[in-house]
C-alpha cells in the first residue's frame, strides 16, 4: 500500500522510487515549457529564473526527507533532469546533491537559531568556538 502525504509518496517497503518517479515526471513536464521558452529566444537569466521557480522547486520538495535514502539509480534520474535543464539554458546549475546539501544546511541553521525547537539541544558549538560551526550529536 502506498500513500501520498504532503506531496511525498510513501511506499510500504520504505523505498523512494515511487516518489522519485513522480517528481521526475512532473519535472519533465516543466522541462518542455523551459524548452519552449528557449525556442522563443529568451535570455539565459530569465530561463534560469523559470528553472529555479518551477523545476528546482519540484526537485527540492521535501528533499531533506527522502534524498538521503534514494538509490543511485534515483540520484542519476534526478541529476539527468538538472543536466537537461543545463543544456537547454546553456549555464551551469546546482547539482541535485548540492540542492540537497543546501536544504540540509538551511534546516540545521533554522534548528540552531530556534531555542524552542525540540532538536535544538542536539547541536553544540565545536571546541574551536567559531560561530555557525556546530556539531550534531
Amino acid at each position: 500500500m502506498n500513500i501520498k502525504f504532503l506531496g511525498v509518496h510513501l511506499a510500504e517497503n520504505l523505498t523512494w522510487t515511487l516518489n522519485t518517479s513522480s517528481i521526475t515526471k512532473r519535472a519533465q513536464q516543466h522541462l518542455f515549457f523551459l524548452w519552449t521558452l528557449r525556442k522563443a529566444h529568451l535570455p539565459s537569466p530569465i530561463l534560469t529564473t523559470f528553472y529555479r521557480g518551477t523545476i528546482e522547486s519540484i526537485l527540492s520538495t521535501c528533499i531533506t526527507t527522502w534524498f538521503g535514502n534514494c538509490t543511485t539509480f534515483d540520484h542519476k534520474t534526478l541529476q539527468r533532469i538538472v543536466r537537461t535543464a543545463e543544456k537547454i539554458i546553456g549555464v551551469s546549475l546546482l547539482s541535485i546533491t548540492d540542492i540537497y546539501t543546501t536544504g540540509c544546511i538551511r534546516k540545521a541553521t533554522n534548528i540552531v537559531k530556534d531555542p524552542t525547537h525540540p532538536s535544538h539541544e542536539l547541536f553544540t558549538l565545536l571546541p574551536s568556538g567559531r560561530r555557525e560551526t556546530y556539531a550534531y550529536l
